[in-house]
C-alpha cells in the first residue's frame, strides 16, 4: 500500500498590470482576479522509499527558475529524502496566469521583463503544498481508471487539421468532425482512503484558452474550474480537504473552442463574461468525466516508485534513423521560430496580420536562398546544417544566434510602432540585456516516473496528439524489457513538465507549417530526437538503480546576473 498525501495552496501574486503568459500580446495585462490560482500537490511513497512529489500549478508554464528554486528549498527541508528525479512540476497551461517567470529573454518581452517576485511566490506556494502533503501522508490505495468523452460532448477540437491529416497512422478527418482528431480518453489516477476518493490526477489534453486575450483577470481557465468542481464534489461525498489535479496530456493541437465551418463567427459570439462561463462549463465536463470514470471501474496500482531525469541540449541532438524515416543524418539545430509562430492560431490566438506574414515568409525565403547560394566559407557549414534541420520552415527569428530575418537584434531596422514587443526587444538588445542570455531554453529536462506497473512520461513543452502517441509507444517498447514481476502495463504522458520550450509536432505535421510547426523550435526532427533520448532514458530504468548511466550532470547554464538585472522589475505600462 502507498503512503499518500495531498494539499493545495494559493499562489499569492497580486495583479499589477504585468502581461499574462500565454498569448504573447502586449495588451493582455492582469488588472484583477476572476478565480484564485493554486498550487496542487500529491505525494506518494512505497514502503520507506523516497517519495514521488507531483505538483501542478495554475500557470501557463514551468520554467527553469521555478524548478531550480523549488529543488533548492526542498533539499534544505528534506535533506537526503529529497530526490530531484522524483519531483514533477507541471502546469494547467492557463493563458490567464502571471508572466515574467522565465529568466530566458523571449517569452518575457510583453511582461515586460523578468519579475522575480512572481517566481518567489510560485516557489513558496509549490513548496508549501508539497511539504503539507508530505506532513499529511497516510496509507491509501492508488487506483487507475479511464473515461472517454462521447462525441456529443463539446470539450475539444483539433485546431491544426491540415497537419494532423498528414500522419500516416490516422484516418483523415474533415473540418466538420475536427472533434474526432484528438485523444478523447482521460486516464485518472486517484488515492482512496477509508473507502473514499480523496485526491485525483487527471490527464487530458486540451488548451486552457477558453478565456481569450481581451480579458484582464487571473483565472484558472478550464483546468482550474475542473479542479474546483471535482474538489467540491469530493468534499460533498465526504473527502477531507480533497485535491483534484487536472494536468495536461497531448494538448499541442487541441483547442477548447470549436474548429470547423463558421469557427470565427462562433468564436466572436463568445465575449466578455461569456468566456468565463464557457471555461467553467468546459471544466465541468472534465470534472464529471474524471469522477464518473472512478465511479464506474478502476484497478488498483501496487508496486515500487522509480524515476529518472536527465537534462539534454536539444540544439544539437542526433536522432536515430528508426525514428527519422530512415534518415541517417537527422539532427536538431539551434532554436528557430517560424513565420507561422508569429502568425498565431486562427481561433485561440491570432498573431500578425496575414499580409504581413506573407511578406515575412517571402523575406525569409529570400534570405535562405542568399545564404545557401552565396555562402561565406565560415558560415557555409552552419547554414547548411541549420536549413537541413529546419526544413521548410520560413524562419523569422533565429533564437540561438539572436537574429531576426538575418539582422542582429541590436541592429533591427523594424520601427517601434510595428509592435510594442518589437520595441521592447530592441531596447533590451541595445541595453546589453540579451548579449549572453538565451532567448529560449535549449537544455531540456526529460523524465520518466513509474508507479508499480504504470509509467508516466513527463515532457517539457507542448506535444501534439500524434507526437505524444508515438512517444508513448516508443517508451512502452523499451520498458517492455523489464522483468515480468515489474512489467509496465500502461504508459501515460504528462506535458508542460519542468520547463517550457514550445511545441513538438510529428515530422509530417511539421511540413504543413501551421502554428505548431512554426513553434517546433529545433527543426523537423525534434520528435525523432525526443523519441531517441526518451528511449535511451527508459532503457536506464530497466537497469538496477546503481547501474544506471544516464546524464545527471548536465544542467542549463546560469543566466548572467547583470543581464538579468537589466530585464528585471521593469515597470508595466499604465492604462
Amino acid at each position: 500500500m502507498y503512503t499518500a498525501g495531498w494539499a493545495r495552496r494559493p499562489i499569492a501574486i497580486e495583479p499589477q498590470g504585468y502581461a499574462m503568459h500565454g498569448y504573447g500580446q502586449w495588451h493582455h495585462r492582469a488588472r484583477g482576479v476572476e478565480t484564485s490560482l493554486y498550487s496542487r500537490a500529491l505525494t506518494l511513497a512505497w514502503d520507506d522509499d523516497r517519495p514521488l512529489l507531483f505538483c501542478c500549478l495554475d500557470l501557463g508554464y514551468i520554467t527553469r527558475a521555478m524548478r531550480k528554486g523549488v529543488c533548492q528549498r526542498l533539499a534544505n527541508f528534506l535533506g537526503p529524502a529529497f530526490d530531484p528525479e522524483r519531483l514533477v512540476l507541471t502546469c494547467t497551461h492557463t493563458h490567464s496566469g502571471p508572466g515574467g517567470c522565465a529568466q530566458e529573454g523571449l517569452y518575457n518581452l510583453v511582461t515586460p521583463g523578468y519579475v522575480p517576485e512572481h517566481v518567489d511566490a510560485i516557489i513558496e506556494a509549490t513548496c508549501d503544498a508539497l511539504l503539507a502533503a508530505l506532513d499529511s501522508a497516510q496509507p491509501g490505495r492508488l487506483l487507475l481508471a479511464e473515461g472517454r468523452f462521447g462525441e456529443p460532448v463539446e470539450v475539444a477540437w483539433n485546431r491544426a487539421l491540415k497537419a494532423y491529416n498528414r500522419n500516416p497512422e490516422v484516418i483523415p478527418v474533415d473540418r466538420r468532425h475536427s472533434h474526432r482528431a484528438l485523444d478523447r480518453s482521460m486516464p485518472v489516477l486517484a488515492v482512496e482512503r477509508d473507502g473514499q476518493i480523496q485526491a485525483l490526477l487527471s490527464l487530458f489534453g486540451v488548451h486552457a484558452t477558453c478565456v481569450g486575450n481581451q480579458q484582464g483577470r487571473y483565472d484558472g481557465d478550464n483546468k482550474g474550474y475542473a479542479a474546483l468542481a471535482a474538489e467540491a464534489s469530493l468534499a460533498e461525498a465526504g473527502a477531507t480537504e480533497p485535491v483534484a489535479i487536472f494536468a495536461q496530456a497531448t494538448a499541442g493541437d487541441v483547442s477548447p473552442h470549436y474548429h470547423g465551418p463558421g469557427q470565427n463567427r462562433r468564436r466572436r459570439r463568445l465575449r466578455g463574461r461569456a468566456e468565463y462561463r464557457y471555461a467553467r462549463r468546459n471544466g465541468q465536463h472534465q470534472a464529471s468525466l474524471a469522477l464518473a470514470a472512478l465511479a464506474a471501474a478502476s484497478v488498483e496500482i501496487r508496486g515500487p516508485i522509480d524515476g529518472v531525469l536527465s537534462y539534454l541540449d536539444f540544439s544539437q541532438r542526433r536522432a536515430a534513423p528508426a525514428f527519422a524515416n530512415g534518415e541517417p543524418d537527422a539532427c536538431t539545430s539551434e532554436p528557430c521560430h517560424g513565420v507561422a509562430f508569429f502568425a498565431g492560431t486562427p481561433v485561440d490566438g491570432p498573431g500578425m496580420p496575414r499580409a504581413l506574414a506573407r511578406m515575412a515568409a517571402l523575406l525569409s525565403r529570400r534570405l535562405k536562398r542568399r545564404r545557401l547560394s552565396r555562402p561565406s566559407p565560415s558560415d557555409s557549414p552552419h547554414y547548411q546544417r541549420l536549413y537541413r534541420s529546419q526544413g521548410n520552415k520560413d524562419i523569422l527569428l533565429e533564437a540561438g544566434s539572436k537574429r531576426l530575418l538575418g539582422q542582429p537584434l541590436r541592429q533591427l531596422r523594424l520601427p517601434d510602432v510595428a509592435d510594442p514587443a518589437v520595441a521592447e526587444l530592441k531596447r533590451q538588445a541595445r541595453a546589453g540585456a540579451l548579449d549572453h542570455s538565451p532567448l529560449v531554453p535549449s537544455v531540456l529536462p526529460l523524465q520518466i516516473i513509474t508507479l508499480g506497473n504504470v509509467a508516466m512520461v513527463c515532457c517539457p513543452g507542448e506535444f501534439t496528439t500524434v507526437a505524444g502517441q508515438r512517444l508513448r509507444e516508443t517508451v512502452a517498447r523499451q520498458l517492455a524489457r523489464l522483468p515480468s514481476a515489474t512489467a509496465i502495463e500502461r504508459v501515460l504522458i504528462c506535458t508542460y513538465c519542468n520547463e517550457y520550450m514550445g511545441y513538438v509536432t510529428t515530422f509530417e505535421e511539421y511540413q504543413a507549417q501551421c502554428y505548431e510547426g512554426g513553434h517546433t523550435l529545433y527543426g523537423q526532427w525534434t520528435l525523432a530526437a525526443f523519441q531517441t533520448e526518451f528511449s535511451a532514458l527508459a532503457g536506464e530504468l530497466t537497469k538496477p538503480a546503481g547501474a544506471r548511466q544516464h546524464d545527471r550532470d548536465t544542467v542549463p547554464a546560469e543566466v548572467p546576473a547583470r543581464e538579468l538585472a537589466l530585464r528585471s522589475n521593469l515597470a508595466p505600462p499604465q492604462r
